[in-house]
C-alpha cells in the first residue's frame, strides 16, 4: 500500500502556512536579520548543486522556498506569479536569450 500524498498547495497556501507557523519569531528577527537567512539558505543551495546528493537539493530548495515566504511575510508581501514573463509580457518567454529573463 502507497503512503498517502500531501496535497498539492498554492503558492499562497504555503505563504499562509509559513505565517502561521513562523511569523511570531519572523517578525521579532525583522526583515534584515531574515534576509540574512535567506542568503545563507541560497548559499546552502549552491553548496549542494555543485556537490551535493539529490536529497541534500529537495532539503535546500525546501529551504529557500520556506525562507522567501518568510521574508515575504514579514515585509507584508503576498507572493504572487504566474502573469506571464515580466520582459515581454507573453506567458511562454519570447525574450532574447541575452536579456533577462
Amino acid at each position: 500500500m502507497n503512503a498517502p500524498q500531501p496535497p498539492n498547495v498554492s503558492l499562497a497556501d504555503f505563504q499562509a502556512l509559513i505565517r502561521k507557523m513562523y511569523f511570531e519569531k519572523d517578525q521579532a528577527r525583522g526583515v534584515e536579520g531574515t534576509f540574512l537567512w535567506l542568503m545563507e539558505e541560497v548559499g546552502e543551495l549552491a553548496t549542494s548543486l555543485r556537490n551535493g546528493s539529490h536529497e541534500e537539493r529537495l532539503g535546500e530548495f525546501a529551504d529557500v522556498l520556506a525562507w522567501l515566504a518568510t521574508i515575504a511575510n514579514v515585509a507584508g508581501v503576498a507572493l504572487k506569479y504566474g502573469r506571464g514573463c515580466p520582459g515581454c509580457g507573453q506567458f511562454v518567454c519570447n525574450c532574447p536569450d541575452s536579456e533577462k529573463p
